[in-house]
């Protein structure tokens, strides 16, 4: 199946799960576009060691998620 997530927020919890999500779904060989806007955008910059969404995000885009911005 194809999915879409959509995130705008700068709650690093949410986009850290956003990016979990992501990460399942491909696992189960579904294609995954995640679109981040608005202050999403800076993900990276939200990034903690409680919530490590730099490491999710690099999972995602070499599992072949696609990612926008």
């Amino acid at each position: 199946m194809n999915y879409a997530l959509i995130a705008c927020t700068d709650n690093p919890e949410i986009i850290w799960n956003c990016f979990r999500l992501g990460n399942l779904m491909l696992e189960q060989m579904d294609e995954v576009t995640m679109f981040l806007d608005g202050p999403s955008v800076n993900y990276a910059t939200l990034s903690s060691e409680k919530y490590p969404i730099n490491d999710q995000a690099k999972l995602f885009t070499l599992s072949e998620g696609v990612l926008q911005a």
